[in-house]
């Protein structure tokens, strides 16, 4: 009993500590496996090509959006955190817009702000630029919903003060 214990308390452990690995894992199999080693996901999304995308965003405070992707079957086929510089990078000014930021990054945890004299809609998401710096991604969205632009600004939660 007490190895039965042992082991459950390994993966939970590296279900928290690894979890892309975890994730990596487990493709190919079907959604009820990836549930029940990561919960229910924060947001699901039916994307265009027919495949589903799951996203289990530690967003507000945490760094990291895991996206489990399945095919029209329900099987895991890729499993990796969003909230990455180069995830981030794949968006496109003038091209995507709010559906398309949701898909891929899941819906933002921090409170949306309006500047009405830009008249734009910002979306925030914290991460983790290159493993180095905790940072702010903003997306910039116009009236319409169309990403106009990005920027990535320090987190003021994470901010030195001695860094001035």
């Amino acid at each position: 009993m007490s190895a039965a214990v042992a082991l459950v308390a390994t993966l939970a452990a590296c279900t928290v500590l690894a979890p892309v690995e975890t994730g990596q894992k487990l493709i190919g199999q079907p959604q009820s496996a990836v549930q029940a080693t990561f919960g229910q996901p924060t947001d699901m999304f039916q994307l265009k090509d027919g495949t589903t995308r799951w996203i289990y965003s530690k967003q507000p405070m945490g760094e990291d959006a895991y996206a489990a992707t399945f095919d029209r079957n329900g099987n895991l086929t890729d499993f990796r955190n969003m909230l990455t510089t180069t995830e981030l990078y794949k968006s496109q000014v003038n091209v995507w817009t709010k559906q398309d930021v949701l898909e891929h990054f899941g819906a933002p945890r921090e409170p949306n702000q309006y500047f009405p004299l830009m008249k734009r809609e910002v979306w925030t998401y914290r991460f983790f630029q290159d493993r180095m710096w905790y940072s702010m991604f903003n997306f910039y969205f116009d009236d319409s919903g169309v990403l106009r632009q990005t920027q990535i600004t320090p987190d003021p939660l994470r901010d030195r003060s001695d860094r001035h």
